[in-house]
């Protein structure tokens, strides 16, 4: 495909800087700000702290919430599948599983694991599940939102398409709010680290209020989800 070319750029960046009464820049500088506010909200918070922030907030947000360590993780587990009547299951295709003692839970015959090379068969068995299972790469305090890094084994069906959701979320990826997310993920691209192209922010089940400010919960996704809040320190 042949590159295409921008017509009579100088001249009308010339035009606009003339009509601005200034020289045409060539440079964008960062500005200097005397004000972070961004960085201010939480500052100084502890682990404990930004996990009761991160629960007040999931009973604004619809979200069920379950507190557990990594020894009785399975078993928590099984109670919010329990809960939520849930046969058959889809999850990622990721180690951590393996890493926090879920890797019998894996093994299960209703336990569908997302392909490494997903295909149809993976959307297909994935919409028809009671529940969508993934841990959180990131997790937002201030909001009760779960970031989400997809792509290979790690597909966004199963945290959307599933009739629920379950993300499992160690304290250790638990941060105030979205300023600390955007400073890690800028710098691991500058640092040269592959980024996916898709990155999910999700906070709780599917909700809208687009007809005449009603809140419906559950309508285009899971129409619950519950956090599961696993102190790995």
């Amino acid at each position: 495909m042949k590159q295409g070319s921008v017509q009579n750029r100088d001249s009308f960046l010339n035009n606009v800087a003339e009509k601005l009464g200034r020289k045409r820049r060539t440079t964008v500088e960062r500005p200097v700000y005397s004000q972070h506010p961004q960085w201010d909200v939480m500052e100084g918070y502890s682990t404990d702290d930004l996990v009761e922030v991160l629960k007040q907030q999931c009973s604004a947000i619809h979200t069920d919430v379950k507190q557990t360590d990594t020894q009785n993780l399975s078993s928590v587990l099984d109670e919010v599948l329990q809960e939520y009547e849930a046969n058959h299951i889809s999850i990622w295709d990721d180690l951590r599983f393996k890493e926090f003692g879920l890797d019998s839970f894996t093994r299960r015959k209703n336990v569908h694991t997302w392909g490494g090379a997903p295909d149809e068969s993976d959307i297909a068995i994935t919409e028809q599940a009671d529940v969508g299972i993934t841990f959180a790469d990131y997790t937002l305090s201030e909001s009760a939102t779960v970031v989400l890094m997809n792509g290979g084994g790690k597909g966004q069906s199963v945290s959307l398409l599933p009739a629920h959701y379950i993300a499992l979320i160690p304290y250790s990826t638990i941060v105030p709010r979205m300023s600390q997310v955007n400073r890690i993920i800028h710098k691991e691209a500058q640092a040269g680290k592959r980024i996916p192209s898709c990155i999910n922010f999700i906070s709780g089940p599917s909700n809208s209020a687009d007809i005449e400010l009603d809140l419906v919960v559950g309508v285009h996704g899971p129409i619950k989800a519950c956090y599961i809040l696993i102190d790995d320190r």
